[in-house]
């Protein structure tokens, strides 16, 4: 078994007793010397889990750290790709700068970064996305699909219908979709969606998959400067969210989105992303640099585009502000 299959079983046979595990149980369980499963134990314990110690007794685990980490979402995680390869910080800058950083040194596919706080957490066209620490879920997630640069904004409908699906596997909520990547809820923002690329002409090299959940925090931590109303779960269900569970739940949607995607392509994905839309058949203004426009949003194209039919004419709105009138 690989060091963290290790870790996490011996936080499965903690978990599973009504007391003290003995070292020699261990030893004999997981087939390691004594040395070696108090070596285990102490990585544990610098992670941040409380194991009592008691001569004639064995092992005793009495709380775990409420940070999120690689050991308990990687409990019971049964993805293909997604979660390959968890790594989980404290607090860094951006999960999206370290994920990038990674991919470039060559991490697998499936590689996810998670951080309990972000520093200077990215949001689109250069914006900051406000990530305070211990509340919600902030992560990014390194894919290489054979497909071409063109078709890489695609991966935007997954991650987007991903995080949907997992709100209401993990709430009584009912989120919807605005283009081109925020996630709502009763028409407040509750997720933001940021992918970033390194491709040539013909190849995607990686794409970066970057998430920002809402969960915990309340709207006191975010301040009064947002360009858009903003919510979490905890605000609209009044129940706060086990993040690791929430964190394992949409993992396990995106792994299987994506291979849905590798199979399948982005036509069912992009149908699933229409029916949950916030905007489809609406009247809308668009903000494209200093062009502004109005009309009733038609759909979305291939490449996820906004489709908006301005008069008799539909225009194709590849970037820009978006907002519903």
């Amino acid at each position: 078994m690989k060091e963290a299959e290790v870790d996490g079983r011996i936080l499965e046979l903690f978990r599973s007793g009504d007391g003290f595990v003995s070292g020699e149980a261990l030893s004999r369980l997981l087939g390691l010397s004594r040395t070696a499963v108090w070596k285990h134990v102490n990585a544990l314990r610098s992670a941040g889990y409380l194991i009592e110690a008691v001569p004639a007794k064995g092992y005793r685990l009495l709380d775990s750290p409420r940070l999120l980490n690689k050991h308990d979402i990687g409990q019971g995680l049964t993805t293909r790709r997604i979660g390959a390869n968890l790594v989980c910080l404290k607090e860094t800058e951006s999960t999206n700068s370290v994920a990038f950083k990674m991919a470039e040194e060559g991490a697998c596919e499936g590689t996810v970064v998670i951080a309990d706080g972000q520093s200077a957490g990215k949001g689109r066209l250069g914006r900051i996305w406000l990530s305070p620490a211990g509340v919600n879920l902030y992560c990014s997630i390194v894919l290489r699909p054979p497909i071409s640069p063109m078709a890489a904004c695609q991966l935007t409908f997954l991650s987007a219908v991903a995080v949907a699906r997992a709100i209401e596997n993990c709430s009584e909520l009912t989120p919807q979709i605005k283009w081109p990547n925020d996630v709502l809820i009763g028409g407040k923002k509750v997720a933001g969606l940021l992918n970033e690329m390194n491709a040539e002409t013909e190849k995607v090299n990686f794409v970066v998959l970057g998430i920002g959940v809402n969960l915990n925090v309340r709207l006191s931590q975010l301040g009064g400067t947002l360009r858009y109303p903003a919510t979490s779960l905890i605000e609209e269900s009044g129940v706060e969210v086990d993040r690791v569970a929430f964190t394992r739940t949409l993992l396990t949607e995106i792994d299987d989105l994506y291979d849905r995607f590798l199979v399948e392509g982005e036509g069912a994905i992009r149908n699933e992303w229409l029916e949950r839309s916030a905007m489809r058949g609406r009247q809308v203004k668009v903000s494209v640099g200093e062009r502004q426009f109005a009309g009733v949003v038609q759909g979305v194209d291939q490449f996820g585009a906004l489709l908006v039919l301005v008069g008799d004419k539909v225009e194709t709105v590849l970037s820009g502000d978006v907002s519903l009138i």
